[in-house]
């Protein structure tokens, strides 16, 4: 028989026991005194309202204090243009969106430098990449805790611990190489001449000629953000072969990551979108909240995690809003590294 691992859920009412809920699981169990803790998280682009609340991450900040471990908040740097994109901007949006040392109990630190350009080289031997490109502040950390808000993703399905490991903790170089090949299809008659998908293109790819969009896909970097911003879809992403190449290239970079270093992974299944916390907007929630998972297998966690959305749905939702996206690939990927496995019992303290 096949060795199953244990997923913890907390419902959404109760929340409030969160922090006791982290202790009965033991949660920073595998923190050692003075560990230099990266507790790794999204601070949420400009605008949007779908972030993990800061109350949490003060809480998750108080366990590795009580472990004896030294927690600061972080997230590598972006490659598109919104308000993330280098360390002072990330950092000023981080504390306008809640994250602070007074509120959180713990600095933040954006992991790959001012311009997103320090990281290490760290050999995996994959493959799709001999070796990955891992923010600095997240390769020398002693230990890790991810908490990722578990939602849509319109290039794996959706987005929770895996991808938040995987692209999350890449250099701006990691995250175009596992962008690379997701250039998007252009339908220049759809274009309304907005200009929204010129103002948040990373690679400066886009520029508008007598009030239509022109395309240099020379430039492109896959960053998607043309499809996200355009209001009259003008972009589209070739479904097919490609997002399933990057959903294994966004596991080789979370093998990089995670490869003989102390982890922990909790999902917040709340506010479920079906984009990203990158998009400067709010978004409505497709799916009402569920609750905390939490594990140390990463893989066991998004396997439930999707599962459970599908339960509540009453049928596949990732596929629902992503009709041409094989969101298993990156769970298989993962597994077949030996990252985790698909298999997995839910477990409920009582409290």
């Amino acid at each position: 028989m096949s060795v199953q691992a244990t997923v913890h859920f907390l419902p959404l009412e109760k929340k409030k026991l969160f922090a006791r809920w982290l202790d009965g699981i033991g949660a920073a169990a595998h923190i050692k005194p003075r560990d230099y803790t990266a507790l790794k998280i999204h601070f949420g682009e400009k605008g949007n309202k779908g972030f993990i609340e800061p109350a949490m991450a003060r809480i998750v900040a108080e366990k590795v204090k009580a472990a004896g471990g030294w927690p600061f908040l972080t997230d590598a740097n972006t490659i598109y243009v919104g308000e993330r994109a280098d360390a002072v901007h990330h950092a000023t949006v981080a504390g306008e969106h809640g994250f602070t040392l007074e509120s959180c109990g713990c600095p933040v630190i954006i992991a790959d430098g001012l311009r997103g350009n320090s990281g290490v080289d760290v050999h995996v031997g994959l493959k799709h990449f001999s070796h990955v490109s891992i923010a600095n502040a997240i390769h020398y950390s002693d230990s890790l805790v991810f908490m990722s808000h578990f939602k849509g993703h319109e290039i794996s399905g959706f987005g929770g611990a895996l991808k938040n490991i995987g692209m999350g903790c890449g250099t701006r170089a990691g995250k175009y190489a596992m962008h690379d090949k997701l250039t998007p299809r252009v339908d220049v008659k759809q274009c309304i001449g907005c200009g929204q998908c010129v103002k948040w293109c990373g690679g400066h790819a886009l520029r508008l000629e007598n009030g239509t969009i022109v395309f240099d896909e020379k430039k492109c970097t896959g960053c998607g953000e043309c499809i996200l911003s355009c209001p009259s879809s003008v972009f589209e992403i070739p479904w097919d072969e490609n997002t399933s190449a990057a959903q294994e290239k966004i596991v080789e970079y979370a093998f990089g990551v995670i490869k003989n270093k102390p982890h922990f992974s909790i999902n917040f299944l709340n506010h479920i979108t079906k984009f990203c916390d990158c998009y400067a907007t709010k978004g409505s929630p497709l799916i009402g909240d569920i609750g905390i998972l939490a594990s140390p297998d990463p893989v066991a966690l998004d396997q439930a995690s999707a599962d459970m959305v599908n339960k509540k749905f009453g049928g596949d939702f990732w596929r629902h809003i992503f009709p041409s996206i094989d969101w298993a690939v990156q769970l298989a990927c993962a597994e077949e590294l030996g990252l985790g496995t698909r298999k997995y019992k839910i477990v409920e303290m009582q409290l």
